[in-house]
């Protein structure tokens, strides 16, 4: 019998002094989330393929190819988001989940990037200590809505 390798996921989660609505809106406009995460043209729209778009660094072409699989405004938004270009093969094949929920004191905000394997641990290091920081920018463009 052959054994399946655990897939790992990172988790943020954090309590944001905003409505839903406002968070949601950050989340879905393409030209808000250039400001908090990357260049993109995302549209809020299921099976709609984009892109996220940045200066290249070693081990990654700066493209990460996307779909939105999941569209519940102002509750739950997932799209993929994978290795692009030659590095599709055998790169990074993760998911993105959104969360909104109401809390005392604004918006619980929960983002799951699932689907880790072992062979990602380069992406898992990375991303993991890049989440932090995008939520932090995330809150900002929110309190600037």
């Amino acid at each position: 019998m052959t054994e399946i390798p655990a897939l790992r996921s990172l988790v943020e989660e954090r309590v944001m002094a905003h409505p839903p609505e406002k968070i949601w809106r950050a989340l879905t406009s393409s030209d808000l989330i250039a400001r908090w995460l990357m260049a993109n043209d995302f549209a809020p729209v299921v099976g709609h393929r984009f892109n996220f778009r940045a200066t290249p660094v070693m081990g990654w072409n700066g493209v990460t190819d996307c779909e939105v699989l999941v569209l519940e405004p102002p509750h739950r938004l997932a799209y993929s988001w994978n290795a692009s270009g030659e590095q599709a093969a055998d790169g990074l094949k993760t998911v993105v989940t959104w969360t909104l929920t109401p809390a005392e004191g604004g918006t619980r905000v929960r983002m799951e990037q699932s689907g880790f394997r072992p062979q990602d641990e380069g992406g898992f290091r990375g991303m993991g200590s890049g989440w932090p920081g995008i939520l932090v920018r995330l809150e900002g463009i929110a309190t600037e809505l």
